[in-house]
């Protein structure tokens, strides 16, 4: 049995999570993925205003799934640290305890001490904490001020928001492990985050040492994610990832989400809004076209459109609608394939 499976009981190896993706991985896709031998993480974000709506519902949808750890949910929650109230989050947690939280990008470094600690405290330590780091001092840092359960590897690959300047998991990934057994923490677990797309990434994850995987822009095409037509088109449509997403933290402006920390930025796909950015065109002229876009419906999503698509650079491999439990076992006996094949050379 591997160490996730000896934590999470009811996974099976190796281990497949959802990222937690705001306003997109709410209780279908991490139930969904959760029952399929995966871990499922909700997506609480920065406003939990239906966290504890969203805890129950996945409760309910869970009621008939065996679970070895009654006093746990089988899902993970992932909580955006930088604007959250950790107050209204425990008080949600403590009436639905998951297996596992996920923290991230909190305002100031302490911050992950604090949230780590008052999680352990309310749930009477069932609740494991994961923290997603970008590079090898983050890893460091987190590991020594708050002992996670696991470290949550991302890449600069990976979609959506991370740091702005940071490595693929290709060098991230073993730098890490290296760094985390010489300053005596090689017992902490590893997923990787950040491009993987299939069972060959997965397999080749594995092979750099994480102890599972992680994707995000894969569960953004399955039929449980709360994901507008005209986003889900825009990734089934785009390809040569490397080329056609970029970093920046122009996405943000025009959504109005502008209180990110200095150092993050978001993986998108690139459109006209970033485009006319780069070309010149001033912030009110973009601000007020991207709202006119939103009233267009499919159109206003992909190359020729404004609205964000938040996608990785291995987008590409995407192609097409899946159910999220279809993912998990596809990916799954992939990367068991892979391993195989690979273990004959």
């Amino acid at each position: 049995m591997s160490p996730l499976q000896a934590s999470y009981p009811w996974t099976t190896s190796p281990l497949i999570v959802s990222a937690p993706m705001r306003l997109i991985s709410l209780p279908r896709l991490s139930v969904a993925v959760s029952r399929a031998g995966g871990i499922g993480f909700l997506a609480a974000g920065y406003e939990f205003t239906h966290l504890a709506a969203h805890l129950q519902q996945a409760a309910d949808l869970l009621s008939d799934f065996p679970h070895p750890s009654p006093r746990t949910l089988p899902i993970g929650v992932g909580f955006i640290l930088h604007s959250a109230s950790l107050p209204l989050a425990l008080s949600a947690l403590r009436a639905h305890p998951p297996a596992c939280v996920w923290l991230f990008a909190p305002a100031q470094p302490a911050d992950l001490h604090t949230w780590s600690t008052a999680i352990r405290e309310a749930t009477h330590g069932a609740t494991r904490v994961w923290i997603q780091i970008g590079s090898v001092a983050e890893a460091l840092d987190a590991v020594r001020k708050c002992r996670p359960d696991v470290l949550v590897v991302q890449g600069a690959d990976a979609g959506g928001h991370g740091l702005l300047q940071s490595a693929s998991i290709v060098t991230l990934l073993p730098e890490v492990t290296d760094a985390l057994q010489a300053a005596g923490f090689g017992d902490v677990l590893l997923v990787a985050a950040g491009g993987i797309m299939d069972g060959r990434g997965a397999a080749a994850a594995l092979a750099l040492g994480a102890a599972g995987v992680a994707m995000g822009t894969r569960f953004l095409a399955s039929r449980e994610a709360e994901v507008a037509p005209g986003y889900v088109d825009a990734v089934l449509a785009a390809q040569d990832g490397g080329m056609n997403t970029v970093r920046t933290r122009v996405y943000d402006m025009l959504r109005g989400l502008g209180d990110w920390p200095e150092g993050y930025g978001a993986r998108g796909v690139k459109n006209r809004s970033w485009e006319e950015w780069e070309a010149g065109v001033e912030e009110k002229e973009l601000k007020s076209l991207y709202q006119e876009a939103l009233g267009k419906g499919r159109e206003g999503w992909g190359k020729e459109g404004r609205l964000t698509t938040y996608a990785g650079s291995g987008v590409g491999l995407v192609r097409g609608v899946k159910g999220a439990g279809e993912i998990v076992e596809s990916v799954r006996g992939e990367t068991l394939a892979v391993l195989r094949r690979v273990g004959k050379l």
